[in-house]
């Protein structure tokens, strides 16, 4: 029995056959796809729940844009706005006052910090409201004199309760901003004979500032929802107003549905505001910029489209 010999193929001559290419098949994740479809169960059995619920969903649309709604939206945002203002310069003083070498300064940063983390939010509320108690007037010599009552109001209270209970946390927020910028920093402005306040501004606190926004704006999204506190002291906001239409219309569970919505939709607008901020202070130190919303969506259609053409 013999062997056919090809005769055209010389000594030296590679074999005709190349390397075959490599066949990649996909690893098959079954429990991702268990975990999706129990998932998505559980989904469709609360929206089905919620369906089958004696809720009168047809009053949230009719109350949705009410002018005691709509009200209510905008204290609410007045409120997280100047509680925020006086919570980030309170903290900005506190973290200073924190860091000092000063020892009392130090001291009563601390003590700050530490009586306004330490209690509820809801007890410093009910704390300034009635303090009348203690200061049965607030006497401001030429300018002001009048009962704490009525120098105490509802906006006060709730600017006072948020705003200085929101400082302590912002100081801690700040305080670790000022010390993730490296010592060198500070060390080399002060050999080129800046002073210590303008080391601050224009060193320390720009590059501070990529550590400090992540957590403010997290801040700011809470204090927003914080403030359905205040209702508490019979400041009148979007929580207020639910709640009192609730009462006369006869849907109280409603309208929780409808200020929730609003709540919803304030911070969804918070949280795109944050990522632009946060990307914009990230540009010194990533190498390149998250994509934008936008910029996903579009690369997403751009591999969509190249891959029906390959196709």
């Amino acid at each position: 029995m013999t062997a056919d010999i090809d005769k055209t193929a010389g000594p030296g001559d590679a074999p005709a056959t190349g390397p075959q290419p490599i066949r990649a098949v996909p690893v098959r994740h079954y429990g991702r796809y268990i975990t999706a479809l129990v998932a998505i169960a559980l989904l469709v059995a609360i929206v089905y729940a919620f369906g089958q619920g004696k809720i009168n969903w047809h009053a949230v649309p009719d109350y949705f844009f009410d002018d005691r709604i709509t009200t209510g939206v905008g204290k609410t945002l007045l409120l997280t706005v100047l509680s925020m203002l006086i919570g980030i310069v309170g903290g900005i003083v506190l973290a200073v006052m924190r860091l000092s070498k000063n020892p009392v300064t130090s001291a009563i940063a601390w003590f700050y910090i530490w009586f306004f983390r330490g209690t509820p939010v809801l007890v410093q509320l009910f704390l300034w409201f009635n303090l009348g108690l203690v200061f049965e007037y607030v006497n401001l010599m030429p300018f002001y004199k009048d009962y704490w009552s009525n120098f105490m109001t509802p906006l006060l209270t709730a600017l006072l309760g948020l705003g200085l209970n929101e400082a302590a946390y912002m100081a801690e927020i700040c305080r670790a901003g000022l010390l993730a910028v490296d010592e060198g920093q500070t060390e080399a402005a002060h050999a080129l004979g800046m002073s210590h306040g303008r080391t601050l501004r224009r060193i320390v606190i720009p590059q501070a500032m990529r550590v400090i926004v992540p957590p403010t704006g997290n801040e700011v999204i809470n204090m927003l929802k914080t403030t359905s506190l205040v209702a508490a002291v019979q400041y009148p906001e979007l929580f207020r107003y639910a709640q009192d239409i609730g009462q006369v219309s006869g849907a109280p569970v409603e309208m929780y549905f409808l200020a929730a919505a609003w709540y919803l939709i304030m911070t969804s607008v918070l949280s795109v505001g944050q990522f632009y901020i946060e990307r914009y202070y990230a540009r010194g130190s990533s190498r390149s910029l998250p994509a934008t919303p936008w910029q996903k969506v579009r690369a997403h259609l751009t591999s969509f489209s190249s891959r029906k053409v390959t196709a």
